[in-house]
């Protein structure tokens, strides 16, 4: 494919921002729901535990960037719901709503249960080759 998106010299710097690399207030904290997000991803936030989880990103290339840690699980504190999506946000409490996504299955999480995001990517389609 000949036409789509610089991978090294747009791709990569619009994914860079999530890293911190190119613009200043780019921290990525994730928020659990139940159900999608919505538009302002206000709608089915989980109760269990409704705090934010930092991202670490590695580097972008070909267009995709991918977690290399995260800040930590969420313990429910005392509900059962189910786990379905997740809101991505520039900061820990209040801050800027980034994107949203659907876990690739939907989880049952109950009190005292731990839940841990093991990856996250982003990839920017079409990449010109």
């Amino acid at each position: 494919m000949t036409v789509g998106l610089a991978a090294t010299t747009l791709a990569n710097l619009w994914l860079g921002t999530l890293k911190n690399t190119s613009y200043t207030a780019a921290l990525v904290a994730v928020k659990l729901h139940t159900a999608d997000p919505g538009v302002a991803a206000t709608t089915a936030a989980a109760v269990g535990d409704a705090t934010r989880k930092t991202v670490t990103w590695g580097t972008a290339s070909a267009g995709s960037l991918a977690m290399s840690s995260m800040s930590g699980s969420w313990t429910n504190g005392g509900t059962s719901e189910t786990l379905s999506h997740i809101s991505c946000w520039d900061s820990t409490t209040a801050g800027n709503f980034l994107f949203s996504a659907a876990l690739t299955a939907s989880q049952a999480w109950a009190s005292a249960n731990t839940f841990s995001l093991t990856s996250l990517s982003i990839s920017l389609t079409p990449i010109a080759a």
